[in-house]
């Protein structure tokens, strides 16, 4: 697999993120019958699927850039920090993130009223950060391709 694999993996992987968070998050609740509890047990469940989907595209963008690197050539400092913020947005999202908003959910559904947080807002700037993080290592890896080819 080339370094265009690797790439459609990232972006592939940035719209998978941006449909479920960006769109079905909060349109479920406008559905209709609805209810709050009964969205927040969807959304536990749809983004702990989501979650280890994502460790699985990180694992096949990790496969398609060592099989696509048959030199050892030096991955740059750019690509380098790129991927280590997905790495680091993902595992605080899978072991604090979603571990925290799954026991608020659970404290909805239960009927309680959870006190204050901004883990929500912590959240969205995770997936934005990643969804961006994403499309701009994609377009370096890319990018890196076609200077490569001149």
């Amino acid at each position: 697999m080339q370094k265009r694999g690797a790439a459609f993996i990232l972006v592939f992987w940035a719209g998978f993120v941006s449909a479920i968070s960006f769109l079905e998050a909060w349109l479920k609740f406008k559905a209709p019958g609805i209810t709050l509890p009964l969205g927040l047990g969807i959304g536990k469940l749809v983004f702990a699927a989501m979650n280890r989907t994502e460790w699985v595209f990180l694992l096949l963008f990790v496969v398609a850039v060592v099989w696509s690197r048959r030199s050892p050539r030096k991955i740059n400092r750019t690509q380098l920090s790129l991927f280590v913020g997905l790495v680091v947005v993902l595992a605080v999202q899978t072991f604090w993130l979603l571990p925290v908003l799954n026991h608020r959910a659970d404290l909805i559904i239960a009927g309680q009223v959870p006190g204050g947080s901004l883990v929500h807002i912590f959240y969205g700037v995770a997936e934005i950060l990643k969804v961006v993080s994403l499309f701009v290592l994609a377009f370096v890896l890319t990018r890196q391709k076609a200077e490569t080819h001149r």
